[in-house]
């Protein structure tokens, strides 16, 4: 990418993709600041979401070019809000791209290309830190999403797995798709599988008899159990004698399962993938689990983060709206 390259800020390519050869030390130095802010996030996931709002701001503002983004002063981002905020925008979201635009420039400042960060004094929209909004399933609801696949097709198999992992687990789905076959493994006699979470950290989880189960069945009927290197949970197979290497599941693909069955069992909106993260948390300090325990098992470093997806406090058949019948 030269310094005349358009924004949003280009993909660089991976060292699996075909034909890659490693930059030398030149390409690498005259390599923009941008994408070696980009480079340096531990996540390939958070760096993708930091791509997607930065390009946000970028097209919302008509900025085409790397010269042009670095003159953007406080106006362009006051007005960028403005816009967000008519388009309805969510406060949290408004507070995350906010977030996103202003740790690029603060790494621009830091990297000597900009003299200020224009981000830094924007009022920030409030947001309800005690209480999050990620929807929970019920426990009712929970049962049935984990009964809808069919059992008897390697498709019903794999998805009453991922569906465990989620809602009995608690994982995240960039979590659930990054898993590998050797991540079920054994620990003092009780079945664990182990995550790479954010920060590029791992975490290893007990998990529960049926969780390991279900698993199991799906890799029975796979084929692949002996692979331990490659993917647990990957696309269903088109050809048998495909040559090309396993992979790995797509995080989107964990979303489009649970919207196959939740719409299967009549839940049409409201919901994504995390809310079977909002689900397990919920369920687990229903049934008496510690907060502690459940912070630790979903890999959050402050409990304060894991209480936002606690449901218990609001009891749906004690609202007042039930006592107004006329």
């Amino acid at each position: 990418m030269s310094d005349s390259a358009t924004l949003p800020i280009p993909s660089a390519p991976s060292p699996g993709a075909p034909h890659y050869t490693a930059p030398s030390v030149e390409l690498l130095n005259a390599r923009p600041a941008e994408l070696v802010w980009l480079d340096e996030q531990s996540s390939p996931h958070t760096a993708a979401a930091y791509r997607r709002d930065v390009s946000h701001f970028a097209r919302a503002l008509g900025i085409k070019t790397v010269e042009a983004f670095r003159l953007v002063k406080r106006a362009a981002v006051v007005e960028w809000v403005k816009q967000m905020r008519e388009a309805k925008a969510r406060p949290r979201t408004i507070r995350r791209r906010l977030s996103a635009l202003s740790s690029l420039f603060s790494y621009l400042v830091d990297a000597e290309v900009v003299h200020i960060n224009p981000v830094r004094e924007i009022k920030r929209p409030k947001v309800d830190r005690r209480r999050g909004t990620t929807r929970a399933f019920s426990q009712r609801e929970a049962r049935r999403l984990l009964d809808a696949p069919d059992p008897g097709t390697l498709r019903g198999l794999r998805d009453r797995a991922v569906l465990s992992v989620g809602l009995q687990v608690g994982a995240r789905r960039a979590e659930i798709a990054a898993l590998a076959v050797r991540d079920l493994a054994t620990n003092a006699g009780y079945p664990e599988l182990r995550f790479v979470v954010k920060g590029d950290g791992t975490l290893g989880v007990t998990i529960n008899s049926q969780t390991a189960q279900r698993i199991s069945d799906y890799l029975a009927a796979a084929g692949h159990g002996d692979d331990l290197d490659g993917p647990l949970f990957r696309p269903l197979p088109r050809r048998r004698c495909d040559p090309r290497p396993a992979r790995a599941m797509h995080p989107c693909t964990v979303d489009r399962i649970l919207r196959r069955y939740a719409r299967a069992i009549g839940i049409f909106r409201g919901y994504s993938a995390h809310s079977m993260r909002a689900t397990f948390i919920t369920t687990a300090l229903e049934n008496g689990a510690n907060l502690e325990d459940v912070q630790r098992d979903v890999g959050h470093a402050d409990p304060s983060t894991t209480k936002l997806y606690d449901r218990r406090g609001r009891n749906h058949e004690r609202s007042a709206a039930f006592f107004a019948v006329y």
